[in-house]
């Protein structure tokens, strides 16, 4: 059974809440003291039933005391598919929490208030989804029990939505779909209020979506973790080459090539656990060993011969500051590219973008905790790295300041600066 990692954003009071409540309480994911609890609380809806949203008020609690990367996830699964939640908070003073919990996503739903229509929050959650290349989006007109599920209503919000956001952000595949999460309309089971729509309610969508459109065959990629040399007697001649195949596949007698020396052998034999398997596909954890004894160092990515990367120390990058410390552009940073630590420096910040309006600034030399933009980073050593709308898994790394040791700063890679 396939796992779909999907994300939810909104601004506040949106139904957020309600809508992760409603989707756990619908598949039967809630535990029998969670479900008792629920119905003693105190804390009803206007009608008598169940307020879902207690589901994760513990979540708003820990954000009052300043927890720093505050996404919390919640599992669920039906007969089809499993599902991880990640609920990232809305305000704008937590864009980096968003940002994290959107990085390993398949799809978003972005929250949209049908009483509200499309505001500020809507344009910057749509931007940050775009800049993460999350392949699949439901926007979800929500509330629509509160506007007497007028389909006029919805269908302006989606001419607004496609109007001022999805005409300028790429975004791949959107589903508009209206809801009220409160009374279960198009969650679970098509509404009965809301006949004139006849696309699928969410959870069915969600059941069918393509988890993973982006991985490429083309990209094979394996940064290596460790190099396995045991050095005994019964051993002694044993080289093997371990790490996490990111995406495509290597078999027996494939060309490879190790970067950035751009050395070159044979795939001569794949350890998995106690098995030889002929092939290693995208998340196998596994050990390669090469016809050739060639230097190779943690760090060093193993990728097929016909399908190599950019090699490159000077790198066009999308960045989002994550550091209550202003970026110092005097400073060098350590960037981890996979198992690749180097040096680096900001060498030029090209602008910033008013994540709001969508607006880039080029006059603007500061970055400060939230803030994203394009800029170039200059590396110590060669990274072998792809663009992040190619190969995700090849086309990120993150900043770490040396001196405290914190990630500051999350880097999506988008062109050869050389």
């Amino acid at each position: 059974m396939n796992i779909l990692k999907f994300l939810t954003a909104g601004s506040v009071d949106d139904g957020k809440s309600t809508l992760i409540g409603r989707l756990l309480y619908d598949t039967d994911s809630i535990l029998e003291d969670q479900l008792e609890a629920l119905q003693k609380s105190n804390r009803k809806n206007d009608d008598g039933t169940i307020d879902l949203a207690i589901l994760t008020d513990g979540l708003k609690a820990e954000r009052e005391q300043g927890i720093t990367i505050d996404v919390a996830y919640k599992y669920f699964q039906t007969e089809k598919r499993k599902f991880i939640i990640a609920d990232t908070p809305g305000h704008i003073q937590y864009t980096r929490n968003m940002v994290t919990g959107a990085s390993n996503a398949g799809l978003a739903i972005i929250l949209i208030d049908a009483r509200k229509g499309v505001i500020e929050q809507t344009i910057r959650h749509s931007f940050l989804v775009s800049l993460l290349a999350i392949p699949h989006v439901i926007v979800a007109v929500n509330k629509m029990d509160m506007v007497d599920y007028d389909e006029s209503i919805f269908d302006k919000i989606v001419a607004d939505y496609k109007t001022q956001i999805t005409e300028k952000l790429q975004l791949s595949d959107v589903q508009y779909i209206p809801v009220s999460a409160l009374k279960g309309d198009n969650i679970k089971y098509p509404s009965v209020r809301m006949t004139w729509y006849q696309g699928p309610a969410v959870l069915e969508h969600l059941e069918t979506v393509e988890p993973h459109p982006g991985e490429d065959s083309n990209y094979t990629r394996m940064p290596v973790q460790w190099v396995v040399r045991p050095q005994t007697e019964e051993l002694h001649d044993y080289r093997g080459y371990a790490g996490k195949v990111l995406s495509g596949s290597f078999a027996v007698n494939d060309a490879v090539t190790v970067l950035p020396s751009g050395f070159t052998s044979t795939l001569e034999r794949i350890e998995l656990f106690d098995t030889q398997p002929e092939e290693a596909i995208a998340g196998m954890s596994v050990t390669l060993h090469l016809k050739d004894e060639i230097d190779i160092s943690r760090g060093d990515i193993l990728v097929k011969s016909d399908q190599p990367p950019l090699v490159s120390q000077l790198i066009e990058a999308d960045l989002c500051w994550m550091d209550t410390k202003p970026m110092d552009t005097t400073l060098t940073y350590l960037i981890q590219h996979n198992s690749k630590v180097t040096r680096c420096k900001i060498s030029e910040i090209l602008y910033k973008v008013q994540i709001n309006t969508l607006e880039k600034i080029y006059s603007d030399e500061d970055f400060k905790l939230n803030d994203i933009g394009r800029i170039i980073v200059k590396t110590a050593e060669p990274l072998a790295f792809d663009l992040y709308q190619q190969n995700k898994a090849n086309g990120r790394a993150i900043i770490i300041d040396s001196r405290t040791n914190l990630t500051v700063g999350a880097l999506m890679f988008r062109a050869n600066a050389d």
